[in-house]
């Protein structure tokens, strides 16, 4: 077997690994560095420049220049540059060759073989067009790993810890990723996952050029390309500066006249405060994913360069109530994790022994029928989100009309409640003995192993006729007009008596914490969703009144529970205590238990799938 080397194929820089003679080295590129800029352009006469050089033409030629393309994996962006078209993953391709000819030039060998690390919340498109990257680059990518799992498994290394629970926080030029990580003997376990794909340190750069603009009564339109990417180049180097001193001078010369901006770490706060509203979503959904408190955390791990931001360090020990975060080479931390987990892979004899799990980012599950809403059909999540790989779960579905002669399956990836709003992976159909509703029973079960493969099989159990489809993460795309179509269509939707806003809010809110839990208490969401839409559908004034107020209380409810970080993922009923406030009015207490009991004889009685 020839060498494998690790690859982290970041958003700002990327590098390469490689384990040899009993440890991780990272191998470093023509300029003598580790880290290479994740940055393409060309010239009109064919020439194209990787890196370094690349990065210093983002400034004098910003048409033909390309960056931060890791953030549109698997999507249908398109670049054009000098004069051609480029998908974001043949330019992550070209990123990826230059890393496999400095490690060939490095080893004095051929590489054909490389593990590539990527976000943990990226979908199967960008994991697909990542891999795809991989073989446009002369590299056969059997396996890709979470970059949470990959720094935590180079932490886990590096300690030699016997037990440790670990949050692995990892914020880097263009995503974020947080992972509840548990290590014991020579395994790492990751419990959950959760982040941001479009959210990273050049979102702290954008925001500081807000800022100047802002300040020195300045239209970014009315600026050229040129002008612009000076801009954002000396926003950059401001942010830079204010890692290492506690206020810096934004200078920008822009057609002959300067001007200026002083900047504080107190005032980047400031200007960034959405970011950080940001980054506590995910770290709260990792927690509470896991059943975690911070007092069951022994280390935070920092990962990432953005995560040397002063600024960032503060906000994570205000926001997790610790003193004791430390950033430990968080520019290498993924490459040197990756690196060991070639070792792995290569059955090198002193690392061979070392395990590392892995889940499912995204809950995987089918379309069924909507009662409520017939035109807006369910998502029945199969396989839930960080489930460990791999896994195979079963669902039973019943057909829903008299005479039913055949059973739609559609696949969907992603928490949303209404199948429509996640990504659509497959569908297949199967014929049923016609009978009437409710009779037919169909097995549909899903199979996901770590590679990406998802295997589905449905059985009509009645009749044994099977079907099975098998999903490898190929690239399902949309094409402009498809998705021109998608929204002409979206535009004509009008849900009938959601129009007014108090109601829209409300299901938006449940829509929320629905993909924000897990297991009974994401059910019990649903069903409390499906029965405030059946009160909608009625058009009862009074009934929809005290509905709307028992499922507000609900959904309060829930955001308190969740605030708490007090082991969540019990089932729906452990809420009823939560409704025996001591504080709550006698003709209020009377009025809410009226309308559980409604309730309950709603759910006790509905027919479900």
């Amino acid at each position: 077997m020839g060498k494998i080397i690790g690859i982290d194929l970041g958003t700002t820089n990327s590098l390469a690994a490689v384990w040899e003679n009993g440890e991780c080295r990272l191998i470093p590129n023509t300029f003598g560095e580790y880290l290479t800029p994740s940055v393409v352009s060309f010239d009109t006469d064919g020439t194209v420049y990787v890196g370094k050089v690349a990065k210093e033409r983002l400034v004098t030629h910003p048409n033909d220049t390309a960056a931060v393309f890791k953030r549109f994996m698997g999507t249908s962006k398109i670049y054009r540059l000098a004069g051609k078209k480029y998908k974001p993953e043949e330019l992550s391709a070209l990123v990826l060759r230059r890393l496999k000819e400095d490690a060939e030039q490095y080893l004095g060998q051929e590489i054909e073989e490389a593990i590539i690390s990527v976000p943990a919340y990226f979908n199967d498109l960008a994991r697909s067009a990542t891999k795809n990257a991989g073989k446009l680059a002369g590299l056969r990518v059997d396996r890709i790993i979470n970059e949470p799992s990959a720094a935590a498994l180079a932490y886990q290394h590096q300690r030699q810890m016997e037990e440790a629970a670990l949050l692995v926080f990892d914020f880097g030029g263009g995503t974020l990723d947080v992972s509840m990580v548990d290590c014991f003997d020579n395994v790492v376990e990751i419990l959950a996952v959760g982040g941001d794909n479009y959210l990273g340190g050049s979102d702290f750069d954008r925001a500081i050029a807000d800022a100047f603009y802002k300040e020195c009564d300045m239209t970014e339109s009315a600026l050229t390309m040129e002008e612009r990417a000076i801009v954002e180049e000396r926003a950059m180097l401001c942010k830079q500066e204010l890692t290492e001193h506690e206020t810096a001078a934004m200078r920008v010369e822009l057609r002959g006249q300067e001007y200026r901006m002083d900047l504080s770490r107190v005032k980047l706060i400031e200007v960034s405060e959405r970011l950080f509203v940001r980054m506590r979503a995910p770290i709260q959904r990792v927690l509470t994913d896991a059943k975690k408190t911070m007092g069951g955390v022994d280390a935070v791990v920092l990962v990432g360069g953005s995560c040397k931001m002063p600024v960032v360090q503060k906000f994570l020990a205000h926001t997790l109530g610790r003193v004791d975060i430390s950033v430990v080479n968080p520019d290498y931390m993924i490459a040197l994790g990756v690196g060991v987990y070639a070792g792995i892979k290569e059955r090198n004899e002193d690392i061979k022994d070392m395990l590392l799990t892995d889940i499912c980012p995204f809950s995987l599950g089918t379309a069924v029928y909507n009662e409520a809403e017939p035109d807006r059909l369910l998502n029945d999540i199969v396989i839930e989100r960080n489930t460990a790989l791999p896994a195979s779960r079963e669902i039973i579905v019943t057909t829903v009309y008299d005479r039913q002669t055949k059973v739609q399956v559609k696949v969907y990836q992603g928490e949303a409640m209404y199948a429509e709003d996640n990504l659509f992976l497959g569908k297949m159909e199967l014929h049923v003995p016609p009978a009437p509703k409710g009779e037919q029973k169909v097995s549909i079960r899903y199979t996901y192993d770590i590679n990406g493969i998802l295997v589905v099989d449905v059985t009509v159990l009645s009749t044994g006729v099977a079907k099975q489809m098998v999903i490898r993460n190929q690239e399902i795309r949309m094409s402009e007009q498809e998705i021109a179509k998608k929204l002409k269509e979206l535009d004509k939707l009008k849900i009938h008596p959601r129009e007014e806003e108090e109601n829209k809010a409300l299901l938006a809110r449940a829509e929320r914490l629905y993909c924000e839990t897990t297991g009974g208490m994401r059910e019990e969401i649903e069903f409390r969703t499906r029965y405030f839409n059946e009160l909608l559908a009625k058009q009862d004034t009074y009934c929809l009144q005290r509905g709307r107020r028992q499922f507000e209380q609900f959904l309060t409810y829930i955001e308190s529970y969740l605030i708490r970080l007090e082991e969540p993922g019990e089932t729906g009923q452990s809420f009823a205590e939560w409704y025996a406030d001591e504080g709550e009015k006698e003709s209020d207490r009377r009025e809410r238990q009226e309308e559980e009991s409604v309730y309950e004889m709603w759910r006790t009685g509905h027919l479900t799938s």
